[in-house]
């Protein structure tokens, strides 16, 4: 579940009702990632004014992190409703290599090592 106990589904259709609204509808799937791209660079352009050696102008608007990666979730449910994939099978399958194929790729923490047993 995500924000305000929303699924990804409810995610997706929450965005497709929204982009059904319009007779333009969904944009290309290429249109879509050169919009992924470009909500990418802002979202690098937000953290590094926050976490690189890059401040901010005075004259620079206020953005936060969260509203960027909030642009690039919206684009990029666009694009999966775009295409019919069901984000949550996408990430069911990727948890599923992720837990199999590289699942001794990382050091783990050891049980009881940060106080909990």
């Amino acid at each position: 579940m995500l924000s305000d106990g929303k699924s990804m589904k409810e995610l997706q259709k929450e965005v497709d009702t929204y982009i059904s609204q319009f007779k333009e509808g969904y944009f290309s799937p290429l249109a879509m990632l050169a919009r992924l791209t470009e909500e990418l660079g802002e979202l690098a352009r937000e953290i590094n004014h926050y976490y690189g050696e890059k401040p901010k102008k005075d004259t620079e608007t206020k953005k936060e992190i969260d509203e960027e990666l909030g642009d690039m979730l919206f684009v990029l449910i666009c694009l999966a409703n775009s295409l019919n994939i069901d984000l949550e099978q996408a990430h069911d399958a990727v948890m599923e290599k992720f837990n199999t194929r590289d699942k001794n790729r990382w050091t783990r923490i050891e049980q009881g090592s940060n106080g909990n047993e």
